[in-house]
């Protein structure tokens, strides 16, 4: 935490900002350790070039604040009061002047929340600090990386239990609550996002939703999934067939296979990010089916289940050791079904390594 604090007040000398703001949980919690969601209340991060961190919060989550061993100072307000006054006057007493220059992320400060910011640096010049913190936290610290690994673990484990509670006529939800019992009894509270369980022709559908759908013999079985642990996410893709494949099924499913082993081998430090994409959708496209692979091949993974960087083919970054991201190819027909199969990669110096480990190999699930 202090050394990301150092980089950052180290990155703003550099640049000419005086302070930085941060609202979004994700990025406090980075740099604070400190998580939570304060709905619609203000928590924010100053960060000054040349003085201590000013960390604001509901005065509820204070408490927890001090007990995650935050050694500067933290403003608790109360709901009656308004945390914008309580920062002015706390700035005025800490003789904060001559701010000629801002940062803050674009992408989450709302405009009530800009104009509250302007008021108190009205004459400071705006800039984003949004690339700063994605290039800082894009490579993960042996801390990050050993949490991942276990929040992977946990994904495997969902997607075992899924495949185990397979039987005919049971329905995409009923597998779905089953998967999310048992994590939770794993002492997994929250998910990476919205669990997804579908069933034949609804594995047709990237982002389908779960419902009533019963399980039957020939059908693909998609499942897509990760947990949130310690502030990390993982997130996982398998795709198996109930009872009964056919030769339709076989090429389609080997097809994603072999496209993601490959992006797979290509991810060595130094490759270009966007070379992965278009390895596997050449392959893909290849065998006939590149009008149903509608999206990149995968997405940043850390304290978002999706972050910096986007896996796409435009993109033209570079791989580095400790970036950990997703691939995951896929095919989708409605007339067959859906495949797609993803991992959770950490590059390393010898190459990469999958945090996620639950077989690939095409399953007959009897």
């Amino acid at each position: 935490m202090h050394n990301r604090l150092e980089h950052l007040q180290q990155w703003m000398k550099e640049e000419g900002i005086d302070v930085a703001f941060f609202n979004s949980t994700e990025n406090v919690f980075y740099l604070t350790a400190f998580h939570t969601d304060p709905h619609e209340r203000l928590m924010g991060l100053f960060v000054f070039q040349d003085q201590e961190p000013l960390f604001v919060v509901p005065g509820m989550e204070k408490g927890q604040v001090v007990d995650t061993g935050w050694p500067y100072e933290v403003l608790g307000y109360a709901d009656h009061e308004d945390p914008w006054e309580l920062i002015q006057n706390t700035l005025k007493q800490r003789k904060v002047q001559e701010i000629h220059a801002v940062a803050f992320e674009q992408d989450v400060l709302t405009f009530q929340r800009s104009e509250a910011l302007q008021g108190l640096f009205p004459t400071a010049k705006p800039t984003s600090v949004e690339d700063k913190l994605n290039r800082m936290r894009v490579v993960k610290d042996q801390e990050e990386i050993a949490i991942m690994e276990k929040a992977a673990e946990m994904a495997d484990y969902g997607v075992k239990v899924g495949v185990q509670s397979l039987q005919e006529g049971i329905t995409e939800m009923e597998v779905l609550a089953t998967i999310e019992y048992e994590l939770k009894k794993k002492g997994i509270r929250e998910m990476s996002f919205s669990t997804m369980v579908l069933f034949g022709e609804k594995a047709g559908h990237p982002h389908g939703n779960p419902g009533d759908r019963e399980l039957k013999p020939g059908d693909f079985v998609l499942f897509d999934l990760g947990v949130v642990l310690d502030g990390y996410t993982s997130d996982i893709t398998r795709t198996v067939v109930y009872k009964e494949v056919n030769e339709a099924q076989k090429e389609l499913y080997n097809t994603v296979l072999k496209a993601q082993m490959a992006s797979l081998q290509a991810s060595i430090p130094g490759a270009r990010i966007g070379d992965l994409d278009q390895i596997a959708r050449d392959i893909i496209t290849q065998a006939g089916y590149g009008d149903k692979f509608p999206h990149r091949i995968g997405h940043g993974l850390g304290i978002n289940v999706h972050e910096f960087p986007s896996m796409s083919h435009l993109n033209d970054d570079t791989l580095e050791t400790g970036m950990t991201y997703t691939i995951e190819p896929g095919i989708y027909d409605p007339a067959v079904g859906g495949v797609r199969i993803e991992d959770d990669v950490l590059i390393t110096e010898e190459g990469h390594r999958t945090l996620t480990k639950y077989p690939k190999e095409l399953q007959i699930i009897d």
